[in-house]
């Protein structure tokens, strides 16, 4: 089954209760009508049953000749054809009337209106039993009839008779068509003045959405210089639309601004590696050039010279493209993590082994803290390994003759924190953030050989394994490069 929709449900319950309110306003204005009708006509005719008593010799004689009172009453019937009379005795019971055979149906009628209205003639309107029907009731005047002190019965007037009720109702039904008419196309008229007032307000924010949708499709959905903020904040379907449409665009917008930052930098890292391939290229193929020259006559000498010179630059050209097609692919997700639980310990006095002598022929002394390392993580050996040579080679890189660099290890909250730092000459503080970046050369560093791709790989690297680098810097006096590792709990 089909699910109604929200305009659906609002217009229906908006014809449903138009309907309802014209149909009881219609009933109560016609129970008015009538009432008020009524109340007027009795009280216009309230004293005419008593002034027909006192002004007629035959009733107020008291001398009953039924049949000459029955003319009496067809011809003030005639006189007034919107009037029924009827003698009532004492009891209730019809001894005369002015109607034809058989158009009578009740013999006997309830005295209490009759004397009701007698006693309290401003309670009106009062209603009394219609002899010519069984349950209709009618409005009425009526008076006592004495003969010498003694009461002989009532004179019963119905006022709007049959024959004033065939007439009323002929012209009702003449006149009912037109009405129904009026109230239906006045009905209509507020029911389409109300939809239009109805559409006006659920339309107004979809129209001013659409018109800020169309400004941004303008702008070739670039929202810098646009202030993207909802029109419209109600708590319902609308609002909720607007607020999503808003948020999707500022999101669609970020990840623009994001591609662009990335084209950019994209743009200056084939500049830089254009520049760092093009430097050893050009070396080695001079040193080349030079010892294939046919006249050159070089020395033996000079000939392993210049190829120990074009062999350092092969040895450079292929560590940097190494490191190109290895950030290359850990930023596209290529690269898995291969967790196990070792030694931290043993793989920092690895590490150090291993660039242990390219620090003591620069001058510079590695020393691990605390000289007992004994610290079980769970991580992957050999990226974390790759992480610690960057940073001690870096160290290095950046450390001048006589310098001092420290790997240590400390223990806070159920973690590790292992700390690569240094006697170099330091990072400036506007420039911590953006050395992480590939290519990136700080101002004052001492170049040995750097890619400048380093520290891009290793923070890709601690970025898989849940960790975060952080660096602590001040010129002349050295930097700090601090990662953390989740501790093994010991058994």
């Amino acid at each position: 089954m089909k699910t109604m929709t929200l305009y659906q449900k609002l217009a229906w319950s908006l014809v449903l209760i138009f309907s309802l309110l014209c149909a009881l306003v219609f009933s109560w204005s016609k129970h008015l009508e009538q009432t008020s009708q009524h109340h007027a006509q009795q009280n216009l005719h309230l004293q005419l049953a008593e002034h027909l008593v006192h002004d007629n010799p035959l009733i107020k004689q008291g001398v009953y000749d039924y049949e000459a009172l029955e003319n009496l009453f067809h011809t003030l019937m005639i006189l007034g054809p919107n009037f029924e009379f009827y003698f009532v005795d004492p009891r209730g019971e019809l001894l005369t009337y002015s109607a034809k055979p058989g158009q009578v149906i009740k013999k006997q009628i309830n005295l209490t209106p009759i004397k009701k209205l007698i006693n309290d003639p401003t309670a009106t309107p009062i209603y009394g039993d219609d002899p010519r029907s069984h349950d209709a009731k009618k409005i009425f005047s009526a008076a006592p009839v004495f003969n010498q002190q003694q009461l002989q019965g009532y004179l019963y007037v119905i006022i709007g008779g049959q024959a004033f009720d065939t007439t009323l109702n002929n012209i009702k039904e003449n006149d009912a068509l037109w009405l129904g008419a009026a109230w239906f196309i006045t009905a209509m008229l507020a029911l389409f003045i109300a939809m239009l007032i109805l559409f006006r307000f659920f339309t107004l924010p979809l129209k001013q959405l659409n018109k800020e949708i169309c400004q941004i499709e303008a702008a070739n959905y670039s929202l810098t210089k646009m202030s993207l903020r909802p029109s419209y904040t109600g708590n319902n379907e609308i609002g909720n639309l607007s607020k999503g449409v808003h948020a999707m665009l500022s999101r669609i917008d970020e990840q623009f601004q994001s591609l662009q930052h990335a084209d950019k930098q994209r743009c200056e890292l084939l500049t830089h590696l254009s520049h760092d391939l093009r430097t050893p290229l050009s070396s080695l193929h001079g040193f080349i050039e030079v010892i294939n020259k046919p006249n050159s006559h070089l020395s033996e000498q000079e000939q392993q010279h210049y190829l120990n010179l074009a062999m350092d630059n092969c040895q450079q050209l292929k560590q940097l493209i190494e490191q190109i097609f290895e950030l290359a692919n850990l930023e596209c997700g290529q690269v898995k993590i291969n967790a196990e639980t070792f030694n931290l310990g043993e793989l920092i006095y690895d590490c150090v082994a291993k660039l242990e002598l390219t620090a003591r022929s620069a001058g510079i002394k590695l020393k691990v803290i605390p000289e007992i390392c004994d610290f079980t993580v769970t991580a992957d050996i050999a990226k974390l390994e790759r992480v610690l040579t960057n940073l001690i080679e870096n160290a290095i890189r950046h450390t001048p003759y006589g310098g001092v660099i420290s790997v240590s290890v400390s223990e806070q909250a159920n973690e590790l924190f292992v700390a690569v730092s240094d006697t170099g000459v330091g990072i400036h503080a506007d420039e911590l953030t953006a050395i992480f970046e590939p290519h990136y050369q700080a101002r004052n560093s001492i170049k040995r050989g750097s890619t400048g791709l380093g520290l891009a790989i290793c923070k890709q690297l601690l970025m898989l394994m849940n960790s975060k680098i952080e660096v602590q810097s001040t010129v002349g006096k050295g930097s700090e490069f601090r990662f953390n590792l989740t501790m093994q709990a010991s058994a």
